[in-house]
């Protein structure tokens, strides 16, 4: 589980108008579906789990077992009768931190979560190193210390930690002296792309897509929002399904356009339910459905996403089909 802490960083600027003017969606249904960006999302915000999962050890281990069975209480015993018998056991120790840091099978203490995921980056483990390293960043438990944090998410990657290594390319380009460093920044990226992170896959699609630290190359781009999107990465999927339905970069493709914006909007991206609304209502990439982009609409719309050719389109609906509407939202959860 992830969540995101956001930054203010150099990368949040929109994209230029010059290839998305296509279709502004104003007007009548020529003009419609608008592929415009409203915002590019920047390639700056760390990735922050919840929650660190202890590498699973090379061996049969019963404490992470009971851990990924959900038996909470059996784990932490489990995982407390190994450090009693190896004090070093650094799997162990990560796992009692990830379990004090969630109250799950044992009370919740951050101090001694912080303790525990300490000692254990101490023995190298990496997991344990990249939570030490989020906690500096973050001033959790601690005084913020960027240089701690970048030790830490070092120390991690140099073991393949894919997410560490993203935090470094993250913390090169918001550099504390305001000069980012993007060759270090897509270095780590393309590092940590290669180890299977989809935020770092993403971020390289970003930065190939506005040139920034690079020369502008939108195929580039579109492989790496492809892969974030593989990756499942839903900012990747809303840029790369951008792309497709434009032509940018790749051969213009609508209906996969159409596949990623409604996998997106899925997972309750406002810009992709918005997307997914306009390409429903004027059958582009898909059959048309005007219930599906109905409903498309009105959660994009409580989300803060306007539209005033969808809201026309609303208003021309039956009273069947406006019930119908209602039905769709309510099963998908927005109402």
């Amino acid at each position: 589980m992830k969540a995101k802490l956001a930054l203010a960083l150099l990368l949040a600027a929109p994209v230029g108008a010059h290839a998305d003017d296509l279709l502004r969606g104003e007007g009548p249904l020529a003009n419609a579906p608008s592929m415009l960006r409203p915002e590019i999302p920047a390639p700056g915000t760390p990735a922050m789990p919840l929650r660190i999962a202890p590498a699973k050890p090379a061996t049969a281990d019963d404490a992470y077992a009971a851990y990924q069975r959900g038996f909470y209480k059996t784990a932490f015993d489990l995982a407390q009768a190994r450090i009693a018998a190896d004090k070093n056991d650094a799997s162990a120790l990560t796992l009692l931190a990830l379990l004090h840091a969630t109250g799950e099978g044992t009370d919740k203490d951050p101090k001694e979560s912080l303790r525990l995921y300490r000692e254990a980056a101490d023995l190298g483990e990496p997991n344990a190193a990249f939570a030490v390293g989020i906690a500096a960043l973050k001033g959790q438990g601690m005084p913020i210390d960027r240089a701690l944090a970048k030790r830490m998410f070092e120390q991690a990657a140099a073991k393949g930690h894919a997410e560490a290594r993203y935090n470094l390319g993250v913390m090169a380009i918001e550099a504390e002296a305001g000069q980012p460093d993007f060759s270090a920044a897509i270095d780590n990226f393309r590092r940590a792309a290669a180890d299977g992170s989809a935020d770092a896959a993403y971020s390289l699609g970003v930065l190939y897509h506005l040139g920034r630290g690079t020369d502008r190359n939108d195929a580039r781009a579109v492989e790496w929002f492809k892969q974030g999107a593989e990756g499942d990465n839903v900012p990747a999927m809303v840029e790369y399904a951008i792309m497709l339905f434009n032509g940018e970069g790749a051969p213009k493709d609508e209906a996969a356009a159409a596949r990623w914006f409604l996998k997106a909007a899925q997972r309750n991206n406002p810009v992709a339910q918005n997307r997914a609304a306009r390409l429903l209502a004027a059958g582009r990439g898909v059959a048309p459905d005007i219930v599906e982009a109905m409903k498309w609409h009105l959660l994009a719309r409580t989300a803060g996403i306007e539209d005033a050719w969808l809201d026309s389109r609303l208003s021309q609906l039956s009273a069947s089909q406006r019930a119908a509407v209602e039905e769709a939202v309510k099963r998908f959860g927005g109402g």
